[in-house]
């Protein structure tokens, strides 16, 4: 059986067995100049079952609804022709596929534990997040995005839904993530007013009961002090925040399972990286940021006539960083992806890199696919920092 009839068998179960797949989000387009993204949520019109499909091209969403024996040719046409990922949930089961550039499939389902609330398919319900929006969270309402009654402050609804959306980036990723009688072992590099890192702990230690050490690392003496002390008032004896570079930091521990790098600044980033390669980190998350290194280097005759605008050089220039950076990690022993994020400041810098390590893999690429980065960087005359810390390493 093949990864699409996979894939139809599995959706088609579910809605022979009357399982309404509460949501699904296809991502990671083929083809960024078509369909960007699609989600799918279900709803009763007129008492009839149905799924709605939006799907967003450029700036506009066009919607349409499905029946749902249609909505199976529907998701498995999308996976075909348009998208690598996607993620999917129903009352019993959440379901993660993902289709590799090289045509490698993985499909992921893990029961959930039965849930006895009633499904809202209303056509306008409200949309579910991780973090409630009509419960107080502590930190949230510390930090000036709830209020005390747990209301989502208007002007920081962008950042709850960024701080959502990092959320599950991280929930994709438990499955890596060890239970083996020891804490996990988390560093945040520059994590600077730690919204994200207050999010990550709470959703590991308070929601789901992981025994973990988050260490959170930044230069400003002020901000960690401010971090440790709302840290402190809450009770979160596993968050400590240190001040440090990221490129000196030493870890005193034997393991680190996990590695999140947030908006450091330019190389700051490759340090990081290159920390949790030499630790063996099982998950790295890095949203990075200033990709000026080789907008300095590039210099290719036959990109000439584009990189003269300075804007496209520079634009250019970060996304070749950051692929450089993926294929890096991809030669260390990690699935690597490049996904989609909302940054927390609405700029331009909103690729986040995720690699999960491949079973204790050290080393896993070939000797085609390593020549092929060299060519590249010749190619490009580019000598990435990345690259040099991991020789030294």
């Amino acid at each position: 059986m093949n990864f699409m009839d996979e894939l139809r068998q599995l959706l088609t179960n579910y809605i022979e067995n009357k399982e309404t797949i509460l949501n699904a989000t296809a991502s990671n387009p083929r083809d960024r100049e078509k369909i960007q993204k699609l989600r799918i949520r279900p709803v009763l019109k007129k008492e009839e079952l149905l799924y709605q499909a939006e799907q967003f091209v450029g700036t506009r969403a066009y919607h349409q609804n499905l029946c749902p024996d249609a909505l199976v040719d529907f998701l498995v046409s999308a996976m075909t022709a348009d998208f690598r990922q996607l993620e999917l949930e129903t009352a019993r089961h959440k379901v993660v596929i993902l289709v590799s550039k090289k045509g490698k499939t993985t499909i992921r389902e893990k029961s959930k534990a039965p849930q006895e609330q009633e499904i809202d398919l209303s056509h306008n319900r409200q949309k579910q997040y991780i973090l409630p929006q009509d419960k107080p969270v502590p930190f949230l309402v510390e930090l000036g995005v709830q209020t005390a009654e747990g209301k989502v402050v208007k002007a920081k609804y962008d950042k709850f839904r960024q701080i959502n959306r990092y959320l599950e980036f991280v929930r994709d990723i438990l499955p890596a993530l060890p239970r083996e009688g020891r804490p996990l072992q988390i560093i945040d590099f520059g994590c600077g007013k730690s919204y994200l890192t207050f999010a990550l702990y709470y959703y590991l230690r308070v929601m789901n009961q992981y025994d973990i050490c988050v260490i959170g690392l930044d230069l400003k003496k002020d901000v960690i002090e401010n971090c440790q002390a709302l840290a402190d008032k809450f009770g979160y004896d596993g968050l400590k925040f240190q001040v440090g570079d990221i490129g000196s930091y030493e870890n005193d521990t034997e393991n680190v399972d996990m590695v999140v790098t947030l908006h450091a600044c330019d190389t700051a980033t490759d340090h990081a990286l290159a920390k949790a390669v030499k630790w063996n980190a099982r998950v790295i998350l890095s949203v990075p940021c200033c990709q000026h290194e080789l907008n300095r280097q590039i210099l290719c005759d036959a990109l000439n006539p584009v990189l003269k605008y300075g804007l496209i050089r520079e634009r250019m220039a970060a996304l070749m960083t950051d692929a450089l950076r993926a294929d890096l990690l991809e030669e260390c022993g990690y699935d690597t992806q490049i996904l989609e994020f909302i940054d927390m400041e609405h700029t331009p810098k909103n690729i986040l890199i995720r690699a999960v390590k491949k079973n204790h893999m050290k080393y896993h690429a070939g000797a085609k696919q390593h020549e092929e980065l060299i060519q590249m960087e010749e190619f490009l005359h580019v000598n990435p920092t990345l690259q040099k810390l991991l020789r030294e390493n």
